[in-house]
This record gives structure tokens, sequence and C-alpha cells, in this order.
């Protein structure tokens, strides 16, 4: 059982986590958010509630309840 959206979200592998335990990781998002890559500044449609760059395999991830902006959007590493 999960706690929905609540518990620790400043950290991106502990928000790539709590997503892939909701079981939202592969789900399509609401709205599609444009995404600059932290790593190597490349632009990308996050598309999912947790997507990969293109570029570099930079690994972001969002809640569904943040996912209303690109700003709740956190990286949790290279192929993480």
């Amino acid at each position: 059982m999960h706690d929905g959206c609540t518990g620790p979200t400043s950290d991106g592998k502990m928000v790539a986590n709590k997503v892939r335990m909701m079981g939202f990781n592969k789900q399509a998002m609401p709205m599609p958010l444009e995404i600059t890559c932290s790593n190597c500044e490349h632009t990308f449609t996050m598309e999912c509630f947790e997507a990969s760059c293109p570029e570099c395999n930079m690994v972001y991830a969002v809640t569904p309840c943040s996912a209303g902006d690109a700003a709740n959007v956190k990286s949790a590493g290279i192929d993480y």
C-alpha cells in the first residue's frame, strides 16, 4: 500500500522509487511536459511519469499529483 503523493519529493531517486512503487512509471501523464536535461541540456518531451533523456539517459520522475508543472520533475541519475 502506498501513501498517495505524500512523502519526500525533494530527491529524484526517492521520487522515481515512489512512482515505480505506485506503478505509474510507465503510465502516460495527463499532459506531456517539455524538459531540459540538467545533465546535457537536451530538450525532450516527458510523456510518462518516469522518462529518460534520449541523449544521455538521465532519468526523470514526477508524482501524478505534481505532474502539472515541469518545476516538480526531479532527476534521479543516469540509467537509474
